[in-house]
Formats: C-alpha cells, sequence, structure tokens
C-alpha cells in the first residue's frame, strides 16, 4: 500500500537561507532571447528511455511551452500556450518551430509535459491540453495526453510528423484527486485566489515520465489537488501502465494546509536513491510568503517511499533573495544538470505578476535561464553555477 510523504509546516521551519541552496543571480546579459518574438517557458528534454536527452546529429533534443511575445501581460501567455520542439549544441538554442499543428492538440492550448523517444524512431509526447479545443474563452479542464509521432531528420530539418494521435491518459477521478473542471477559477481558494490564472486552479497536469529501473514499468508524476478541505490541496500523484492502460495510484507527497501546486514533479535516481523535485511559488504558500519560490524536493530507497525532505525542509534551490522571482520550473536531468527559465526580474522583490502589463513585459525574461548543477549527497544538497 502507497502511503503518501507529508510536507509540513514542521519541515518548513527548518527552511533557512544557505549558500547551498541559493541560486547566484541572472545577469541580463546572460539570458538573450533564444526567439525574440516569442515567449519560451517550461523546458524539458527529449529523453531516451534510459533517461538520457535524445541527441540527432549532435543537436540535443528538447521542448519547451511557448506564445507570441505580445505587447499584453506575460501571464497572458498561459492561454495561447504551444509546444515547440528546440535543438540544442554547444550551449546554443536553435528554434526548430511548433511540435503539433494547429488544432491537432484537444484542448485550447497545450501546457507542459515530458516525452520520450522509442527504440522504434517515434516520441511520445506526453503533455497537458488544457480547457477545450474551440472554446470562445478560456477555461482550465486539464487531462494527460500523449501524442506519439515519428521524429523526421531530414537534411538537417528537425520534426515530429503532423499526424499523430492525441490520445487522452489521465484526468482527475474526483475522489482521491480533484477534478479540474472548473470554468475561470478554483471554488474553495481563499477570497481573491479564484481568478483562473496559473497557481491560483485546482491541478493536474505537468505529466513526467519516468521508467523505473527497478522493475522497467513506465509511470507518469502528475501535478494534482487533494480532495481536502482546505484550498491549499497541492500534490504529486503517480500513475502505473499495466498492458497498455494507465491507472492511477494514491499520491507521493502531499501538501495539504501548506502550498496549493507542486509543479512540474520528476525523478531521477543517483547513488541507488530515487530523488522526487518539484517547483513551486512563493505566492502558492499558506500564507503567501511562507517560503521562497524554488525547487523542492525529497529522497526515498525506491520510487513509491518512504519518502523524506532533501535538507530537512525540502528546499533545494531558491531565487536569491534579491530577485526572488528571477527563475521558475527548474528540472534536473540524470547528469545532474538543472534547466529552467528566466521569470521576472524586480526590484526590492516587487511581484511583477500583478503588476501593469509594460512594467511587467519590461521585467520579464521569457528565455531559458543559464543552467545549473546539483551535487547530491545522500538527503544533502548544494547547487553549482555551470554557466
Amino acid at each position: 500500500m502507497l502511503y503518501p510523504a507529508r510536507w509540513t509546516h514542521r519541515h518548513l521551519d527548518l527552511l533557512a537561507e544557505a549558500a547551498t541552496t541559493s541560486a547566484p543571480v541572472i545577469a541580463p546579459a546572460s539570458v538573450p532571447p533564444i526567439l525574440p518574438s516569442h515567449d519560451l517557458w517550461d523546458l524539458w528534454p527529449i529523453q531516451n528511455e534510459d533517461g538520457s536527452t535524445s541527441v540527432i546529429g549532435g543537436q540535443e533534443l528538447w521542448m519547451a511551452l511557448s506564445a507570441p511575445a505580445a505587447a499584453g501581460h506575460p501571464e497572458e501567455r498561459h492561454d495561447q500556450a504551444r509546444i515547440r520542439l528546440l535543438a540544442r549544441r554547444d550551449d546554443e538554442w536553435k528554434d526548430l518551430g511548433n511540435a503539433f499543428a494547429d488544432g491537432a492538440a484537444p484542448g485550447s492550448r497545450e501546457w507542459s509535459g515530458s516525452a520520450v523517444r522509442r527504440p522504434d524512431g517515434t516520441v511520445s509526447v506526453y503533455y497537458t491540453a488544457t480547457g477545450r479545443r474551440g472554446e470562445a474563452r478560456p477555461t482550465y479542464r486539464q487531462s494527460v495526453i500523449e501524442a506519439r509521432a515519428a521524429l523526421i531528420a531530414d537534411d538537417g530539418r528537425i520534426s515530429l510528423r503532423p499526424d499523430a494521435e492525441h490520445r487522452e491518459l489521465l484526468r482527475s477521478d474526483g475522489r482521491m484527486y480533484l477534478p479540474t473542471e472548473e470554468g475561470d477559477g478554483a471554488p474553495g481558494l481563499p477570497v481573491g485566489e479564484g481568478d483562473g490564472a496559473p497557481g491560483r486552479i485546482r491541478a493536474f497536469r505537468d505529466p513526467g515520465w519516468f521508467r523505473d529501473p527497478a522493475d522497467g514499468r513506465d509511470h507518469l508524476l502528475v501535478a494534482a489537488s487533494t480532495a481536502w478541505q482546505d484550498g491549499f490541496t497541492g500534490a504529486i500523484a503517480l500513475a502505473e501502465v499495466r498492458a497498455g492502460t494507465w491507472s492511477l495510484l494514491p499520491p507521493l507527497l502531499v501538501a495539504e494546509g501548506i502550498n496549493h501546486e507542486l509543479e512540474r514533479p520528476h525523478v531521477i535516481v543517483h547513488d541507488g536513491r530515487y530523488y522526487l523535485f518539484f517547483s513551486t511559488q512563493r505566492h502558492t504558500f499558506h500564507p503567501a510568503g511562507r517560503a521562497p519560490t524554488g525547487l523542492y524536493g525529497f529522497a526515498a530507497p525506491s520510487l513509491t517511499g518512504p519518502y523524506e525532505p532533501l535538507n530537512g525542509s525540502g528546499l533545494v534551490i531558491q531565487n536569491p533573495a534579491r530577485q526572488p522571482d528571477q527563475a521558475y520550473a527548474w528540472l534536473v536531468l540524470p547528469d545532474l544538470r538543472v534547466v529552467s527559465f528566466a521569470n521576472y526580474r524586480s526590484c526590492q522583490g516587487v511581484d511583477l505578476r500583478s503588476a501593469p502589463a509594460a512594467r511587467a513585459r519590461a521585467g520579464f525574461g521569457g528565455t531559458i535561464a543559464p543552467m545549473l548543477k546539483l551535487s547530491l549527497d545522500a538527503m544533502t544538497t548544494s547547487v553549482i553555477p555551470c554557466g
């Protein structure tokens, strides 16, 4: 029986700012836009089945969310998000265009996920379909989709075949996990927190693919919301596939009463331990600002636990106090490199999410942040800048 680990205020009481868990300040010159006409965020590699990053012609294959970098508020990008294909060679990034054809996804936009390259030359892209295709205004229904498409490499051009089927694998069950059918917000959240923006809605998104080396079985980790009475119901759901069918299991981790969303969950195995990582933001804690925006993590002897928080508190990487929102959506790779995107650069900790559009746009990075690297020593971590 799987019993979820609980992230509690007792753990957060151990949290202290330290050099080993603080990212360096990002210099604006170190984050030039990869695609000046578009915002890019929530980056992930196309993995091989052993977890390594897939390479074609000396180029690593990656995906990210993208939206036109219009004059409006950067937070509006979530309502136009598409998955984009990227290539990386020697720290240089190349845009390969939208991963899917227009209108192929079953939602009105495409949110984060993961991808794995199969031996037959196809790529399974696991992603979040949000809203409904053709809807007049954005809604927030979320479900986990697999699009399995042939990977094409022709005369240096890399793309996915546009005729892939987009198949729903999972949606929240309404029992272990709250449904995400609300139209414009999240009933049950505190006053002022139900305006429909990410961070203020129920979650069933960000599927992270993982093959357990202990038994060779495929799993998905999903950012979810538990069926709890409090508005702060963040959880990490686990799903497994048996005989070709995906089934939801009890959560690996719950943050009931302390945090509303545990985003982009993923697992790597290092020195015999299973490291479970996720990102969350300072405004989704209860109370807001209880802990910093950052990468958090737990570790266990097996995929199903028992999990304990890294560094006592769970904090692995936080943004520096001078720039509390400078980066987000960290992802730890098997070689312990850590990728993220440049978020808001502000003065004196001002939260630009709620600033006027022009001011927020001026401070928004919308591109790939400099990579970091982690050192893992059992239950203790430290962050290492790597250019």
